[in-house]
């Protein structure tokens, strides 16, 4: 049994979805950051105290690099906080829930058109949408009653209904009719 989700189970070998994949952000060694933070507090240290003199202020140099150490950290900490960077992308996608809508919308939509397909192609209903159908009885029986179909048929036929079993059952079956098809969506429901 597949644990990928509803996503996984109705995929096709259709195109890839028009949206790229997010490129994974490279993250710096430690090393490197701690490095780079010091020679920003140090050059920052060198301009402080350059226009400091200029103004004939002098100021301890040990105060100079807590001060914008502190500043640094707490710049740091804000950075931690804030919220995600504005997708850039069509009108809609203005935003990370924006862009989980889409990807959710887009999700529905190829489950929509795989089913549209199953109807009229009866490959497409043997190949994606009974083995989901299948997948999603067992799952319903596990949950429900402790059983699966290959582990106690006659239970999980009693359970089902004649009607749902021999559907599930049956691999070779050409495409059911809408309303044939929520009839066994309702039994596995009533699970």
């Amino acid at each position: 049994m597949s644990y990928g989700g509803l996503g996984e189970l109705f995929e096709m070998t259709a195109p890839a979805s028009a949206e790229p994949a997010p490129k994974p952000r490279r993250r710096r060694s430690p090393a490197v950051r701690v490095a780079g933070n010091v020679i920003l507090i140090a050059a920052a240290t060198v301009v402080v105290v350059a226009a400091l003199r200029a103004g004939s202020v002098h100021a301890p140099l040990l105060l100079v690099v807590a001060l914008l150490t502190g500043l640094r950290v707490v710049t740091i900490a804000a950075s931690a906080v804030r919220p995600p960077r504005a997708f850039r992308g069509g009108a809609a996608g203005s935003s990370a829930s924006a862009r989980a809508t889409d990807s959710l919308r887009a999700t529905v939509r190829r489950w929509e058109r795989t089913l549209d397909k199953a109807h009229s192609e009866s490959d497409t209903y043997a190949r994606n949408v009974l083995p989901v159908l299948g997948e999603l009885a067992d799952e319903r029986l596990r949950l429900r009653h402790g059983i699966t179909r290959a582990g106690d048929p006659a239970r999980a036929r009693e359970l089902l209904g004649e009607q749902a079993w021999s559907v599930l059952s049956d691999p070779g079956r050409r495409g059911l009719k809408t309303r044939d098809l929520e009839t066994y969506v309702q039994a596995m429901e009533r699970l």
